[in-house]
């Protein structure tokens, strides 16, 4: 019988190799790489709003990673520029995505800019993108008679909402809107001019 340890001493040696190649070649290159000039901090609301993302399961159908022509036709779709390490500075855990069920959200801020949009399509998204396959997510609103003073009533199409009755967005609803907003990374990719 032959002994176990080659093969131990194989498979650690793969491993090794992997961990260098996938984790700490690119751990070292990208270790320096600061925020670009655009880029801002979230704002309390846009984290909370962040964090409704990650918890509805956004990310398994939107991408957050626009990529290069060679790749695909991202920047035709009107998507936006590649995407680029800086990009993320600010994003723990990364929301890169590895599915496109829907379009890539990187950029939605700076083509759908409007809250009241967000709020509308997040409540019924058929509503505003016909045959979309996204499923509404109404447990983030309230239907009522009335909104009450400083409540924020969803202004919807006719015909989404019973008779008589008013949306009115809860605060996890406004800041997932707030956070959909904010992913508008149009700024310059480097210094100078795009890549």
């Amino acid at each position: 019988m032959r002994s176990e340890k080659p093969l131990i001493a194989g498979a650690i040696s793969m491993v090794a190799v992997a961990g260098l190649l996938l984790v700490a070649i690119p751990f070292a290159q990208l270790k320096d790489i600061g925020p670009p000039k655009g880029l801002h901090p979230y704002t309390t609301a846009q984290q909370r709003g962040r964090d409704e993302y990650i918890r509805q399961g956004c990310l398994y159908c939107h991408s957050q990673q626009p990529r290069d022509r060679s790749q695909a036709p991202d920047g035709e779709r009107g998507w936006g520029r590649p995407s680029v390490a800086g990009d993320y500075y600010y994003d723990k855990p990364h929301l890169l995505g590895t599915m496109r069920t829907g379009p890539d959200l990187l950029n939605i801020g700076a083509r759908q800019p409007s809250v009241d949009w967000h709020l509308g399509h997040l409540y019924q998204p058929r509503a505003y993108v016909p045959g979309s396959i996204m499923p509404g997510y109404p447990f983030l609103f309230d239907l009522k008679d009335r909104a009450e003073p400083g409540e924020r009533a969803v202004a919807l199409p006719p015909g989404t909402v019973p008779e008589g009755k008013v949306v009115v967005a809860q605060p996890r609803a406004l800041d997932l809107a707030a956070y959909l907003v904010s992913l508008d990374r149009t700024y310059p990719a480097i210094e100078g001019g795009q890549p």
